[in-house]
This record gives structure tokens, C-alpha cells and sequence, in this order.
């Protein structure tokens, strides 16, 4: 067919002059977009969650330490029994201790406890001992 100057419809210049037909093929800014939000959504909720339970962990790690340095204090409280405050050494030196000796209402036998204390946590551990 013919155009008007003389050049085929299906070849001038190069260029089909057909109507394009839009491909079907590749997403549309609209899908990329909600996509993303969708990704960006469960990104949020990963990232608190993980924040969320690697607190948990820490604040476990913490009462740990203190529980085993509360023992540490006891059995020499055990040895000897003593009053005082005190903190732990490197690389313990955030936590702090306290120890108490009471009479208990038993006679021949005291109370012995010691708190350890890291920040907002506080371990506490008692004992009655013969004297």
C-alpha cells in the first residue's frame, strides 16, 4: 500500500507506522510502587523485631552475670560473714553489690543476702548459715 509519497506504509524512513500496541511485558509504576511499600512495611517489622528480642537478650545476659557474680559473693560471705557495698572489677565494673548479715529469729542461726545490682536490674540471693 501506498502512502502518499510514495513510501510503503510498513517501511517509511525506518519506522513502522502501524499503531503501536502496548507490550504487556514490565510492571507498571503502580506495582513497583505498592511493591515496595509492601517490602518496606515488612522491613519496618523485621527491624523492630529484631531490636525487640535483641533486648530481651541483653537484659537476660545481664541477669545472668549478675546471678553468677551473686554466688561468687555469697560463698565469701559464707567465709566471711560481713556487711558492706561495694563494685566488681573489670570487665564487671558496671555492676555493684551489696551484702548484709542479719540475726535470724532461730537461734544459733544468721541470714546472710547479697544484691547485685546493673542499672535497672537487681539480682537478690539469701542464705541462713550457722554461726
Amino acid at each position: 500500500m501506498k502512502g502518499r509519497r510514495g513510501f510503503t506504509r510498513e517501511v517509511a524512513a525506518g519506522f513502522s507506522l502501524r499503531p503501536i500496541i502496548l507490550s504487556k511485558k514490565g510492571f507498571t509504576l503502580l506495582e513497583v510502587l505498592i511493591a515496595l511499600a509492601i517490602v518496606g512495611g515488612l522491613l519496618v517489622t523485621l527491624i523492630y523485631t529484631l531490636n525487640y528480642h535483641l533486648g530481651l537478650v541483653e537484659r537476660q545476659e545481664t541477669i545472668t552475670v549478675a546471678t553468677l557474680l551473686a554466688k561468687s559473693k555469697m560463698i565469701d560471705l559464707e567465709k566471711k560473714p560481713e556487711s558492706k557495698k561495694g563494685e566488681f572489677e573489670a570487665p564487671y565494673n558496671r555492676y555493684a553489690y551489696e551484702t548484709f548479715v542479719k540475726e535470724s529469729p532461730y537461734p544459733g542461726i544468721s541470714e546472710i543476702g547479697v544484691v547485685v545490682t546493673a542499672g535497672k536490674e537487681e539480682v537478690r540471693l539469701n542464705e541462713f548459715v550457722f554461726k
